[in-house]
Parts: C-alpha cells; sequence; structure tokens
C-alpha cells in the first residue's frame, strides 16, 4: 500500500515539474508525470530491498526527493534540446530556401 502512495507522490511531483520547468510547450504534458512516478516507483523498491522500514521518514524524503530530481532533469533536458533542434531545424530550412 505505500508503494501505491510513494508512487502517487512520485505523479504528482512530477506533475509540478512540469508546471515549473519552463518550455512546457515543448514537451509532452504527461511526461513529468511519468518521469517522476516511475522513479519514485524505483527508488522506493530499491530501498525497501535495501531494508529499510516502510514507516521510517527517510524512505519517504529520498523517494519523493529523488523523483522530484529525476523529473526535473528529465524536464529541463529534454526541454532544452528540443528547443536546440527545433532553432537547428529552421536555420537549415532558411538556409535551403524553403
Amino acid at each position: 500500500m505505500e508503494l501505491l502512495f510513494a508512487v502517487l507522490g512520485g505523479l504528482i511531483v512530477g506533475a509540478v515539474a512540469h508546471v515549473v520547468v519552463p518550455w512546457r510547450t515543448s514537451r509532452g504534458s504527461l511526461l513529468g508525470p511519468a518521469v517522476g512516478g516511475i522513479a519514485a516507483a524505483v527508488l522506493w523498491e530499491a530501498l525497501t530491498w535495501a531494508g529499510w522500514k516502510y514507516d521510517a521518514t527517510w524512505i519517504w524524503v529520498v523517494a519523493l526527493v529523488g523523483a522530484a530530481v529525476v523529473a526535473l532533469g528529465t524536464e529541463w533536458v529534454l526541454g532544452r534540446r528540443r528547443t536546440a533542434a527545433d532553432a537547428a531545424y529552421y536555420e537549415r530550412i532558411k538556409a535551403q530556401g524553403a
């Protein structure tokens, strides 16, 4: 049951990452929540396999902060890459005279 709450927290954190990071129009709206949820699930399972207890505070902190870092990083990198790729494409098309 705690895994469900951890994934839900990751989804929420990812949704916040989508809103906070610029280049919102160049990414899908579900990218942040999906990455946040997956990261929270993976971190939660890895920490429980490492012997961390479900009711401890640190497992929640590490899982949710880790999911936030992964979601923010993914949103930032993909937004910058898409903007750069669009600018390069525009310059290439402009140089061809289209």
